[in-house]
């Protein structure tokens, strides 16, 4: 980056494309770089630089903390299905004039051999399990179970980071774990639990992809929750070189 005054870098994260990007930028001596967690996993990976942990007030709020704090450029690097800051964030940097980048990781494609069936909300998912399979892998996170909770006649393994609560399914294993996945882990959890039907979000990278080529390779359908909108006009990079080669035309 130029030499100067520091500058002060906003990452919306939470993921690990956030770290990574952290990690680059806090090691420039030219740029403050602060990362913005929402708090919803009791134990986060913290990223390099500074951390701030909690909401902002909405949008007008971000507005005020990108003017207070002198940001120079926003870039939210959220979880593909975090979709309320995504547009927070577009509307705070055009209040505050502040440049905004999107991280987007790419999402998953299906080939030969799966079985995929796209359904646009976790509710949707809940209505295509009766169809496919008795035995669940659920692999959406802790939050939204209750979009499963009527489902008394299956049994769901429940894989998420921290504990869930109810509203959950009745019939439930929790395992509590964070990728990333190994295909052999992912293989042995289908084996063992007898699945045969997996449900997923969108949530792209590799992290978390090995379960879905186990379930090609056992031909268990996949049940996936495709990513919500996204704010229109926002500019986005695919993964951190991306962000920072944006970053570097930004600040000039």
């Amino acid at each position: 980056m130029n030499a100067g005054a520091e500058r002060h870098i906003l990452i919306l994260g939470g993921t690990t494309e956030a770290r990574r990007l952290a990690e680059e930028l806090a090691a420039d001596p030219a740029l403050r770089v602060t990362s913005s967690l929402a708090g919803r996993v009791a134990a986060p990976r913290l990223p390099a630089g500074e951390v701030r942990i909690g909401g902002f007030g909405g949008p007008e709020g971000l507005a005020h903390w990108l003017r207070e704090q002198q940001v120079a450029a926003l870039i939210d690097a959220t979880h593909p299905f975090a979709g309320t800051i995504s547009f927070n964030a577009a509307r705070a940097a055009a209040a505050a004039g502040v440049p905004l980048l999107a991280v987007r990781r790419p999402g998953w494609v299906a080939g030969p051999g799966d079985d995929w069936r796209d359904v646009a909300s976790l509710a949707d998912a809940a209505r295509a399990l009766p169809a496919l399979g008795e035995r669940v892998f659920l692999t959406t996170g802790r939050m939204g179970l209750g979009a499963f909770a009527h489902l008394e006649d299956k049994w769901f393994l429940v894989r998420s980071v921290d504990a869930p609560e109810p509203p959950a399914p009745p019939c439930m294993e929790v395992l509590l774990d964070r990728g990333p996945f190994t295909l052999e882990g992912e293989r042995e959890l289908l084996r063992r639990h007898a699945i045969d039907v997996l449900v997923t979000k969108d949530s792209g990278a590799a992290a978390t992809a090995a379960k879905l080529t186990a379930a090609r390779e056992a031909g268990v359908p996949v049940v996936v929750v495709r990513r919500p909108p996204a704010p229109e006009g926002v500019p986005e990079a695919g993964d951190p070189a991306g962000a920072v080669a944006w970053l570097r035309r930004a600040l000039g």
